[in-house]
């Protein structure tokens, strides 16, 4: 629920002191202290104190070009770039063609040298369209037209950013396309106040502007749980029947629900899980992703399918233990109101939209809250589902074996350990970011960060696959070592897949990085754990391998004893 702008401003009267502080840079060429209020606000609300460096008006080109600026001194983990389509406007209005190209031009370039100016993450804002109506429609025809020149930089902007990893843009210009341009633009306040952003907009923009930094610390959507009846398709299953259940794409609300499949289809295959929680007979339940000829859904496209007449805050705690993910990671989609509270209550960390009444406006709701945003994608989410499912049959086979070790041995796990390479440098910096519970320092890395990393000698990188009888789980883990000195061994970053948790790759792990250890003559290894709201669960990840603490007034360190280790057991063996 997008809060206006003065409940925004009421955030920041709350206690901080407990949220984590977060360093970002907010440089613009018109008025951005109105913006600058919402981000810290919205900042509240998802959990976040952000420490905020506001530059001065119409600083943008300074502020980046002279190292010694206020940002280079503030050295902020964020840099949040507003650079107006209204002042290209005022620079495009000349008679030259070429000088009006040039604007354009000199912009991209700009663009590019902030990108390798820094290392540092930036927030670039696209530029929502201005049609001056110069030439009417015909300007896209035209190429020193003002419309022609913002869709060229726009697109540009999109291949800048796969150009440089470090590059993110927020588009506030679909959010213009939603909003409507008289909405997000007042002109008597833009006249009297160079704020070119109506106090109405803002908000949304700054939504939209934390969704990236949050996705960047973790924070993101991996899964969406469904109900059936009245969400995916029309009417009651148990009581219509296949035959009758509204779904198809002619004309009725049928064509609503396929569409609303067709967009779930899509998420799925960008590596959003998806499971089933509903009330009914499985083998009812299932019958229209067996049979009927419109659903768009099939039973493989699900990763856990619970349906049963059971209590579904229940069933949903069940679908996260399968899934081993947090439940501020899910969303629940139900059309029944009673459903959806008795979810909220029980579940609090877990996200339940308030979906509209009529399954036609289902799809624009759901768009306008943006739930699902990212900042990496690899071939490897399509894979998710997949193993997800597969993880589904493992557990099933635990619950038949009454002695783990046996039940472990019957996997015939087998890890392949690998260096950083061009092939898995881009799963790493995805790992690093989606890791939040099995993360020992909560290091978040770019792909040009590991690429760094993986050309530095100052660190031996090593990296995990694991796989068993039922199939590839693909690289789950990652370490990061950084030699301190002769002697030690500094466990710098340590995060792994929380799908592999209790299969002992805890142990084949330090096995492993002892060994690089003893070959190489370190002496001591050194881990630290820094805790966060999301990692709770390997506060004594050191103390359980025979790590023993150090004694350090400002950090959980623990060292180890390279000399006298002995290899833990384990039941994977290495490819």
């Amino acid at each position: 629920m997008i809060q206006t702008f003065n409940q925004l401003k009421k955030n920041l009267k709350k206690d901080l002191s407990l949220l984590p502080v977060i360093k970002i840079a907010l440089l613009g060429d018109t008025a951005t202290q109105f913006l600058s209020t919402a981000l810290k606000g919205v900042g509240v609300e998802k959990g976040f104190n952000f420490d905020l460096f506001e530059a001065d008006y119409n600083q943008v080109e300074r502020q980046f070009l002279d190292t010694t600026s206020e940002l280079f001194q503030f050295d902020p983990e964020y840099i949040i770039v507003f650079q107006s389509t209204h002042k290209l406007l005022s620079k495009f209005n000349t008679t030259s063609i070429e000088k009006q190209i040039s604007v354009f031009n000199d912009r991209i370039a700009f663009i590019k040298t902030i990108c390798s100016t820094t290392s540092t993450r930036i927030i670039y804002f696209n530029y929502p369209e201005i049609d001056d109506q110069v030439f009417g429609s015909y300007a896209n025809k035209v190429e020193n037209s003002f419309i022609y020149q913002i869709r060229r930089l726009n697109l540009e902007l999109m291949n800048l950013s796969q150009q440089f990893p470090n590059l993110f843009i927020c588009d506030i210009s679909s959010i213009q396309n939603k909003l409507g341009r008289d909405f997000m633009f007042d002109s008597s306040v833009y006249v009297s106040t160079e704020m070119v952003l109506s106090i109405d907009t803002i908000p949304y923009i700054a939504y939209r502007t934390i969704d990236i930094i949050s996705a960047a610390q973790g924070y993101f959507k991996k899964c969406l749980i469904l109900d059936l009846d009245n969400t995916l398709w029309g009417g009651i299953i148990g009581d219509d029947g296949i035959e009758n259940i509204q779904l198809g794409h002619e004309l009725g609300i049928g064509k609503a629900f396929s569409e609303f499949q067709q967009w779930i289809l899509k998420l799925k295959n960008r590596g959003i899980i998806l499971a089933i929680c509903s009330k009914n007979n499985e083998s009812i339940a299932k019958e229209p992703f067996e049979k009927h000829p419109e659903m768009v859904l099939h039973l493989d496209d699900i990763a856990v399918f619970v349906a049963n007449w059971e209590n579904k805050a229940d069933n949903i705690r069940k679908i996260q233990s399968i899934l081993n993910i947090g439940f501020d990671s899910m969303v629940f989609i139900d059309d029944n109101p009673f459903e959806r509270n008795l979810v909220r209550e029980n579940i609090p960390n877990i996200t339940v939209p308030e979906l509209p009444e009529d399954p036609g406006e289902y799809l624009e709701y759901l768009y306008s809250l943006n739930l699902f945003e990212t900042i990496s994608y690899s071939n490897a989410d399509l894979e998710r589902t997949k193993q997800y499912q597969v993880e589904s049959q493992r557990a099933a086979l635990q619950f038949s074996f009454t002695n783990e070790k046996d039940f472990l041995k019957s996997l015939a796990m087998v890890s392949e350990v690998a260096p950083l390479n061009p092939f898995n440098i881009p799963r790493v910096a995805q790992l690093s970011q989606r890791s939040n519970q099995f993360n020992l320092r909560t290091v978040r890395y770019t792909e040009a960060e590991i690429e760094a990393l993986a050309q530095n000698d100052q660190f031996q990188n090593i990296t995990f696959t694991l796989s068993d009888k039922f199939g590839e789980h693909g690289l789950i883990c990652v370490i990061i070592l950084e030699k301190q000195n002769s002697d030690t061994l500094f466990i710098n970053t340590w995060f792994m897949s929380c799908r592999v948790l209790k299969r002992g790759m805890e142990n084949f792990t330090l096995n492993t990085i002892v060994n690089y250890a003893k070959k190489n003559g370190f002496k001591k290894i050194l881990g630290e754990y820094i805790p966060t709201s999301k990692n709770g669960m390997v506060e004594n990840h050191y103390i359980q391998l025979g790590f023993s603490p150090v004694e350090n007034i400002n950090h959980h360190l623990f060292e180890l004893d390279v000399e006298h280790y002995m290899d833990k057991e384990t039941y994977i063996t290495i490819k």
